[in-house]
């Protein structure tokens, strides 16, 4: 079963156009489902086997019919539709990938994560909004970084991680890519605040009801 998206995409998801929605809603679920297979494995060489099938899987629906599997075969009907590969969505999988190196995550490992996975999940997701806008790879770089902060059980990690969106990403955000920024709204937030707020909690609400209105 494809786990659930958090309480603040699915308000993100609610001002998404529903012609757009599907698609985005799709991409996020395949980020969830693949941040799972990273949390929820005891044994990392397991869970790099079954990243690899994930990621060989979503390269195969640039050549092949998917399988008989609900989320692959979602993305290959309303996300390679779009002008997305099956291999850039496979590159999400190197992004996760970083956080099963059996060492602790620095600055180098920590950018490398956040671009693999953030970077990437917020430059399609803008394609699959219509939208474009300068530094949209960087918030998604920021968002993944803080998200990574607000999930990990190690306070070591989490400040590591905040520590290291420090780098301000500048975007203009046009209407059609504020969903995204309601995300990257949250992230500044916590990078800002230097410790991750409750997630859904009510001061957040406000915040992306705020920039979904003003763009800020």
């Amino acid at each position: 079963m494809t786990p659930d998206l958090d309480i603040e995409r699915r308000l993100a998801l609610a001002y998404v156009p529903a012609d757009r929605r599907p698609s985005l809603e799709t991409l996020w679920r395949l980020d969830v489902t693949l941040g799972q297979v990273v949390a929820t494995g005891s044994d990392r060489m397991i869970s790099r086997i079954r990243l690899a099938w994930w990621r060989e899987a979503l390269e195969r629906l640039d050549r092949e019919r998917p399988p008989a599997e609900p989320l692959l075969e979602a993305a290959s009907a309303l996300i390679l539709p779009q002008g997305v590969t099956g291999a850039e969505l496979a590159g999400l999988a190197d992004g996760w990938e970083v956080l099963l190196e059996p060492v602790a995550l620095e600055a180098k490992e920590l950018h490398a994560y956040g671009a693999g996975r953030g970077g990437r999940l917020f430059s399609i997701g803008a394609r699959l909004l219509g939208g474009e806008a300068d530094g949209i790879a960087e918030a998604g770089a920021r968002w993944a970084l803080a998200d990574l902060a607000r999930r990990s059980s190690r306070p070591e990690e989490a400040a590591a991680a905040l520590a290291a969106g420090q780098r301000q990403a500048s975007v203009r955000w046009p209407r059609a890519l504020r969903p995204l920024g309601m995300l990257a709204a949250l992230a500044d937030r916590d990078i800002g605040r230097g410790a991750p707020e409750p997630a859904g909690s009510p001061a957040r609400i406000l915040r992306m009801v705020r920039h979904r209105l003003t763009g800020r």
